[in-house]
């Protein structure tokens, strides 16, 4: 096996990532190598994009001060699939090409949606996940413009 392989329980292997966190920086960057990140499976940029987005949804709501449930009412409104899909049709007028060729990789790759959920709204909310992922490792700044053009307080009373 390559050194920069790792074996998986499965035994399947994956290339060792280039991506790398410098001591005192939150976030990661992905080396310059453009075939690392299109490596990157839909999937793995929704698991990461689900962790960051609701990250900034409990950071949103972070002021003023509230109870434990509050808190938890509040961002469970804003994680669900259902408000994922109006986020990102609320976005989709904002995306450039690349940005909906990956709205379209992430909507392609969703899975088997939860019982509970329509399976188009359920494709949307993977969408908006793999998005966010691809976003957070390439351009933050970007991500960060998106975000501050979603309407929390007006989809939170929709529910």
């Amino acid at each position: 096996m390559n050194p920069k392989e790792e074996e998986l329980l499965d035994g399947s292997s994956i290339i060792e990532s280039k991506i790398t966190v410098k001591p005192g920086q939150l976030l990661p960057t992905l080396a310059d190598d453009l075939s690392q990140l299109q490596a990157i499976s839909p999937h793995a940029l929704a698991y990461l994009g689900d962790a960051v987005y609701e990250l900034y949804i409990r950071s949103y709501y972070l002021l003023p001060p509230k109870r434990s449930q509050a808190y938890h009412r509040l961002v469970v409104a804003q994680v669900r699939a259902e408000a994922q899909a109006l986020h990102l049709r609320s976005l989709t007028p904002y995306l450039t090409s690349t940005e909906l060729d990956i709205v379209r990789r992430g909507r392609n790759a969703a899975t088997k949606p939860p019982k509970r959920v329509n399976p188009e709204i359920y494709q949307q909310a993977s969408s908006l996940e793999t998005l966010v992922g691809y976003l957070y490792l390439t351009d933050y700044q970007r991500l960060t413009h998106l975000l501050h053009k979603l309407d929390f307080e007006q989809d939170s009373n929709e529910w």
